[in-house]
Formats: structure tokens, sequence, C-alpha cells
């Protein structure tokens, strides 16, 4: 019978180790979760710092492929312009090239050859008795309005009884004789030129041109279309 007032302080120790294991787990579960929570928090951060971070970088590299891709455009354009520079200096060269061959074809110094026209003119019949004779014959005149229409036209060599004329060519008609550049030939005087026969033969024919002028100075006038016109070089016609 002494030893039964000890279960009192043994049930307190067991309620005691109880509670304190209850607050124990409860202590533990909360530290647990808290630091989940920071941890979880840490996380996002980090995670948020790195998005903001490729943002940054992304819009950095949008802006320099931009400005790559305006800085190409450009440098294309350049190439461009400057290909188109070059197209424009060799037109402008090859129609140097072209212009000077025509006026050296011009002055005689290239032999010239191909289609054409020939233009014959020869002094018009005529009574002596009743008429003056000059109204009927060929003069310098004459020769003149044909070469200055052929010239006009496009020819690109000229020549008169096959004498090829140049820029200061001399040229005199003297009854029935022409003299180009000291040389003498007889009538009919044939002017031919080099060039496009089409063009040539309508600028000569043109209503009240050439033709009509001479035709009504008595002078007796024939145009036709030549297939082949050779006039060598002038100076190859010295030698």
């Amino acid at each position: 019978m002494k030893n039964k007032p000890l279960k009192k302080p043994f049930r307190g120790r067991v309620l005691l180790s109880l509670v304190s294991l209850v607050l124990g787990f409860i202590l533990a579960y909360s530290y647990s979760v808290s630091s989940e929570k920071t941890t979880s928090e840490k996380t996002t951060s980090v995670q948020f710092n790195e998005q903001e971070k490729y943002k940054e970088e992304l819009i950095e590299q949008k802006e320099r492929n931009k400005e790559l891709t305006e800085e190409i455009n450009d440098k294309q354009q350049a190439i461009r312009e400057s290909e188109q520079s070059l197209v424009d200096s060799e037109e402008s060269v090859e129609g140097l090239v072209k212009e000077a061959e025509f006026l050296r074809l011009l002055i005689g110094d290239l032999p010239s050859q191909g289609k054409g026209v020939s233009v014959s003119l020869q002094d018009g019949a005529y009574n002596p008795a009743q008429e003056n004779p000059n109204d009927y014959i060929v003069h310098e005149s004459h020769v003149f309005k044909v070469i200055n229409e052929l010239k006009i036209s496009g020819a690109e060599a000229i020549s008169i009884n096959g004498q090829r004329l140049h820029a200061n060519s001399f040229i005199r008609c003297t009854g029935p004789v022409i003299t180009v550049d000291g040389k003498t030939f007889p009538a009919p005087f044939t002017v031919e030129a080099v060039g496009d026969p089409s063009v040539l033969l309508a600028s000569v024919n043109l209503g009240g041109g050439v033709v009509d002028q001479l035709t009504s100075d008595n002078i007796v006038i024939t145009v036709e279309e030549k297939s082949k016109i050779m006039m060598p070089a002038l100076r190859d016609d010295k030698n």
C-alpha cells in the first residue's frame, strides 16, 4: 500500500512527453514549411532575374540585328549605285567611241561601205536661141543642196563622181565639168552617199525638197537606191 502514491508523477511525465513530442513535431513542420517557402522564394527570384536578363539580351540582339539589316541595305544600295554608275560610264565610253568613229567616217579617215543612194544631176535640154543656157546648167548650188540634204539625213560618207568628200572639200562647177578638191570630172555629176537608204530616199524626195527644187530649176535629177557602195579612206586614195 505504500507504493500507490508513485502513479501520479508517472502519468505527468508521460503527458509531458506527449506534449513535448507534439510541440517538437509542430516546430519541425513549421521550420520545414518556412524553409521550403524561403527556398521557393529564392528560386523564383533567381528565375525572374534570369528571365529579365534574357529579355534584355534578346532586345539588344534584336536592335543589333536591325542595325545590321540597315547597314546591309545601305551597302547593297551603294553597290547598285556603283554598278549603275559603271554601266553609265561604259555606255558613255561606248557612245564616245561610236561618235568618234562616225566623225572619222565623215572626215574620210576610215573607209566606208554599205547600202546607200545615188543622185545623178544633168543639164536640162534648152534652146539657146530662146532661153538663157545658164538656167539649164548644173551649178555648185544644186550640188550643195544635194550634199547638204544627204548629210542632214545621216549619210556617213559622200562622194562626187567617185571622189570622196571631207569636211573642207572644195567643189566648183564650170560648164560641163565639176572640180572636187582639185580633180576635174565630166558630167553627169553623180553624188553617192552611204547610209540608211529609206531615210536618205525619203529626205531627198520630200515634197518641196531637193528633187522638186532642182526639177523646177530645169535640172534632170535621178535618184536610186544602191545595195552596196564602197568608198576608200581619203589617205588611202592619196597614196
